[in-house]
């Protein structure tokens, strides 16, 4: 309101619910371990965090195996009492998270500790888009997993629902790049990797629709609240007849043939 105002500039970042989606072109462990560091991040409660997973059935085994190798590695074999392990912000989302829990197929994590206020890194199997998880952006260490056959479905999955801060795509094939950079809108994109487009302060970070407006992040952020400031200065030596009234058919002409 306070920018309506005075008319001043702005870029806002909403966040949303952002897909991480995993092909058959990627080496399996380190995509896993990408996509744990960068979901369970802060307890998953950052904007850009992986929001679910997209992944094909052949795909789950392998992924659930280093998902679960990595999370001991970075939280111990109890979560709940590590100090890398961040507690959920307050009791009223973390009451909403553990809500979230409920009749869930769970194959990771899932334990909460409400003294505390934290939850386990959860890894949540065979969710569809009409389960509570998928309703909202999560903002918590919940991670479900969403099935696709073919990467027309995947990208349908993702043009069918508010456009995401971010997309984070696994695969070493540049034909499946291409195809989901060409056909999704989402604020931006990471290949390969999570979170870390955003710490490139070389890039611009930002939303688009539901996800956002405007962009930041070293010199875009000076861009964005500076304003580019057009200055003509035309010469005197030469005065074209034709842009002055009265118009006739043959002024008219050229006009036209001048703006061409």
């Amino acid at each position: 309101m306070k920018a309506a105002e005075t008319l001043t500039p702005v870029t806002l970042e909403l966040g949303g619910k952002s897909p991480a989606i995993l092909t058959d072109m990627i080496p399996m462990e380190i995509a896993a371990k990408r996509i744990i560091f960068g979901k369970f991040l802060n307890a998953g409660q950052t904007c850009i965090a992986p929001d679910y997973i997209l992944i094909k059935d052949s795909m789950k085994a392998a992924f659930i195996d280093y998902a679960s190798e990595y999370i001991k590695k970075f939280f111990g074999e109890h979560p709940l009492e590590s100090e890398n392990l961040c507690k959920i912000i307050n009791k009223e989302q973390f009451d909403r998270l553990k809500k979230l829990l409920e009749n869930q197929d769970i194959l990771i994590g899932g334990e909460v500790d409400e003294e505390h206020l934290k939850i386990t890194p959860t890894i949540v199997n065979d969710v569809d888009f009409d389960n509570p998880l998928m309703e909202e952006e999560i903002f918590g260490p919940i991670l479900p997993l969403v099935e696709y056959n073919r990467i027309e479905e995947a990208i349908q999955y993702i043009n069918s629902h508010d456009k995401p801060l971010a997309l984070y795509l696994f695969s070493n094939d540049s034909y499946h790049a291409n195809k989901f950079l060409e056909l999704c809108s989402f604020g931006d994109a990471c290949i390969n990797d999570t979170v870390s487009h955003f710490a490139t302060n070389t890039l611009p970070f930002g939303g688009v629709g539901a996800s956002g407006i405007g962009y930041y992040h070293g010199k875009f952020t000076f861009e964005t609240f500076s304003h580019r400031r057009s200055v003509l200065h035309k010469s005197t030596r030469i005065d074209l007849p034709f842009r002055y009234y009265p118009l006739t058919d043959d002024k008219m002409k050229w006009i036209k043939r001048f703006l061409k």
